[in-house]
């Protein structure tokens, strides 16, 4: 009985050992299947995540890829297009406007870039302008950058790269108003200032000068168009600073560095004329020319023949810059009919104040003594702040300062 009652005793738990084990069984198929979701489920996480990855890489590629494309020429054109409805708009259609494309190469990209030339009339429409510009940047993703103070620019840029320069002049009423008659005895100075084509903070210095300067710019260079352009907008003249062969080219250690592309001795008509056209293809609104050097050059009467008959054929003016004492530039021209006259006075030999004010007295007092004088200068600090200084005073001498082309004959 006593065996039996521990039996007894027993039996629950043996029951209950049992029972587990079977619900251990039973439930065995079902925890593996929870496991193999579980798993599977990890499986498609990881899957989601890494095809979430791929796609931001692949995104990411794409975004970087056309943030690096260019502008398309269509894309270019049709912001210019832009700017130029709202210059019209502004100035309600009284503004003159000039496109200039330029094109430079840069490795084995050309890189284009549309320069717009605007007159305006004043702070208002040029404010409001600004304005439409910033607008324009925004809705094609472009950075807008302005500079400039006689003439304001705003450059569009996509990816640091220039794709539009807008240039916006304001004429000067003063340089506009017409010289004397040649019956009236009034001292006349011309002032050309030369070398102009690289600087563009001396550029900028000369053109806020409020009296007539004839402008004149080496062909090729960087700027050479766009200084061109703006000075004939603020109704400065512009000439051709023409390059021609120095004495001594053929021995460096003697003479001038020649310029890379220049009127040389031997140069025939036809490549003369090749010659001066690309370079006047560089320098827009030209109404005349001078020597750039040339002490060589100027001294050879067939080669200044060609010359001339180039200029005529185009209606050019000539001064001759006398850089010899041997020139016969200055004859060549009035036997071709060619308007023409002479330098008398180089400002700035010496590039200091006291000296460049003591050229421009000598200047004057030429034009006072023969009724007329033409001075050459170069865009030096020391020769602008001299010619700021002392324009006033020449004309409170009753010196007028007028340009180049009044005193050719």
């Amino acid at each position: 009985m006593q065996a039996l009652a521990k039996r007894k005793q027993r039996s629950p738990a043996l029951h209950s050992a049992k029972g587990f084990a079977a619900a251990e069984t039973l439930a065995a198929p079902h925890q593996h299947s929870q496991t193999r979701k579980r798993t599977a489920g990890i499986a498609n996480l990881r899957l989601g995540a890494l095809n979430l990855f791929f796609l931001a890489v692949l995104t990411t590629s794409l975004f970087v890829a056309c943030a690096k494309r260019p502008l398309s020429p269509s894309e270019l054109r049709a912001i210019t297009v832009e700017v130029v409805a709202a210059s019209q708009r502004i100035s309600t259609h009284k503004s003159e406007i000039t496109i200039r494309p330029e094109v430079r190469e840069m490795g084995d990209r050309k890189i284009s870039t549309d320069h717009i030339y605007v007159t305006l009339g004043g702070d208002s429409e040029i404010t409001a302008l600004r304005e439409a510009l910033g607008a324009i940047a925004r809705r094609h993703h472009l950075q807008l950058v302005e500079s400039g103070a006689s003439v304001r620019r705003f450059d569009f840029t996509f990816n640091g790269e220039r794709t539009h320069s807008i240039h916006i002049v304001s004429p000067l009423a003063e340089r506009s108003r017409p010289s004397p008659g040649r019956s009236v005895r009034v001292p006349r100075l011309a002032i050309i200032i030369d070398d102009l084509g690289n600087d563009r903070a001396a550029a900028d210095a000369l053109l806020s000068l409020p009296f007539p300067l004839t402008i004149s710019v080496l062909p090729h260079l960087p700027l050479s168009s766009e200084i061109a352009e703006e000075a004939y907008r603020r109704n400065d003249q512009v000439m051709l600073h023409l390059p021609m062969e120095s004495q001594g080219e053929s021995a460096p250690s003697e003479g001038t560095k020649p310029e890379e592309i220049e009127l040389r001795v031997g140069m025939n008509r036809n490549q003369v004329h090749q010659v001066v056209s690309s370079m006047i293809d560089t320098v827009p609104h030209v109404s005349g020319v001078n020597n750039h050097q040339g002490s060589r050059a100027t001294t050879d009467a067939a080669l200044m023949q060609a010359v001339m008959e180039e200029l005529r054929a185009r209606n050019l003016y000539f001064i001759d810059s006398r850089t010899t004492a041997s020139t016969v530039a200055y004859d060549q021209a009035h036997a071709a009919r060619v308007r023409a006259a002479s330098r008398k006075v180089f400002l700035d030999d010496v590039p200091a104040r006291d000296a460049i004010l003591a050229q421009l007295d000598q200047a004057a007092r030429d034009a006072t003594r023969d009724g007329s004088a033409i001075a050459i200068g170069h865009p030096h600090p020391a020769t602008i702040a001299a010619l700021a200084e002392e324009a006033p005073r020449l004309e409170a001498r009753g010196i007028r300062i007028v340009f180049a082309s009044d005193l050719v004959q």
